[in-house]
């Protein structure tokens, strides 16, 4: 039986995306099949196997399942193996999953993943609403609550129990902006300041406008091969995929041990390091979800790039930025390139491929060899992380 490194490099070859905004003039279908056609031009025109689709909120704003048929047709894929996949935000670090899965079993040679989301199809009442199917509808949406306020307590409770100003996480946000002007896909291209996020007016008290990310549109779209698939040797720089790893908390706030403590946040990096063979300390940037300020300290804390309660520390001293110790959402995160839902896992991952293959422009960082991302379901309930490498042929 092959070890974990002994296994076939999973590839990917070919990476696409849409700029995240409002895009009024554009269909799901149509958001997606220009992901899809990006990646599969960049990857030669290789035909899927099997299309993964990741999504969230379709079935209440646009009021359509069956994506993975729906997508598959479009692209002019009939006759392939076709699935969608949910998870919530987590649901394209799931649809990753799946298809690295696939791949490794050998009953898949290359595999399609596009995240997409159509978020402008609901007036902002139905887009809280449909977020808000994330939480536990029993105990939690049933009362009222949403995901935000969820956010808000979280972060009521850091600040109490840390004895941090209430500031302290204005640097997620700041960084997050900073990162953003120089990615042309990002929807908010502009740095803002300290005084800026401390004007900012109160979505649900501590948690103001900046410590939110935006809700919007957008695809992206990953092509992945097997090395033993391919014909000749893949294009160099490729990267692949070295570690994956999944994990789910309970569902509702309430029923954690521990609120604080994201623990499918932690298993499921810990389960992708250990795969991919890699300490914490080997990783040169970190694409976490940023959907909320509070859920991006918590996660370097799960991670344990911090200690507990000093996640926010990071960000304040500058130690996540493009030139710190761990840069963070290095094209902008959810918070400034604009959050879209089930699709986030997605965006990450192909942020994360032109960062190992050398082309983020201005958002580089030198010399990038190993790159962590993980997405989030809910209040940190489900957790997707990947080790993406750079990859050298033995």
């Amino acid at each position: 039986m092959k070890t974990e490194t002994q296994r076939t490099p999973i590839l990917i070859l070919g990476v696409g995306m849409t700029p995240v905004g409002e895009h009024w003039d554009r269909s799901l279908r149509e958001l997606a099949l220009e992901a899809i056609t990006q990646a599969r031009r960049e990857a030669g025109g290789l035909k899927p196997d099997v299309l993964y689709v990741a999504n969230m909120l379709s079935p209440t704003l646009s009021r359509q399942i069956h994506l993975g048929t729906l997508l598959a047709d479009f692209a002019g894929l009939r006759g392939i193996e076709a699935v969608a996949v949910e998870a919530a935000g987590a649901s394209g670090g799931l649809a990753l999953r799946q298809a690295y899965l696939a791949l490794l079993s050998g009953e898949v040679k290359v595999a399609l993943v596009v995240g997409v989301e159509k978020v402008s199809e609901g007036l902002s009442a139905e887009v809280e609403s449909a977020l808000t199917t994330a939480t536990d509808a029993d105990y939690e949406s049933v009362h009222g609550i949403t995901e935000t306020a969820l956010a808000a307590m979280l972060m009521q409770r850091y600040l109490h129990e840390f004895e941090a100003p209430a500031d302290a996480l204005a640097g997620f946000p700041i960084t997050a902006h900073a990162n953003a002007v120089a990615n042309p896909h990002a929807m908010f291209r502009r740095a803002i300041t300290r005084e800026t996020y401390q004007k900012a007016p109160l979505l649900s008290a501590p948690l103001n406008m900046f410590d939110a990310a935006p809700l919007a549109d957008g695809a992206a779209a990953l092509l992945l091969a097997r090395a033993d698939a391919l014909p000749g040797s893949p294009p160099e720089p490729a990267v692949q995929v070295s570690g994956s790893g999944t994990s789910v908390s309970a569902l509702a706030l309430h029923d954690r041990p521990d609120p604080l403590a994201f623990q499918a946040a932690a298993e499921a990096i810990s389960r992708a390091l250990k795969a991919a063979g890699l300490k914490p300390e080997a990783i040169d940037l970190f694409e976490l979800h940023d959907r909320f300020s509070i859920y991006a300290a918590l996660a370097l804390e799960a991670a344990g790039f911090a200690p507990r309660g000093q996640g926010w520390r990071m960000a304040q001293d500058g130690a996540i930025s493009l030139q710190g110790k761990l840069p963070v959402c290095t094209m902008g995160g959810s918070k400034a390139r604009g959050d879209t839902g089930g699709a986030t896992g997605v965006y990450q991952a192909v942020e994360a491929v032109l960062q190992l293959r050398g082309l983020a422009g201005e958002s580089q960082i030198p010399n990038a060899r190993h790159a962590l991302i993980q997405c989030l379901g809910g209040s940190g309930a489900t957790a997707a992380a990947h080790v993406l490498s750079r990859f050298e042929a033995k």
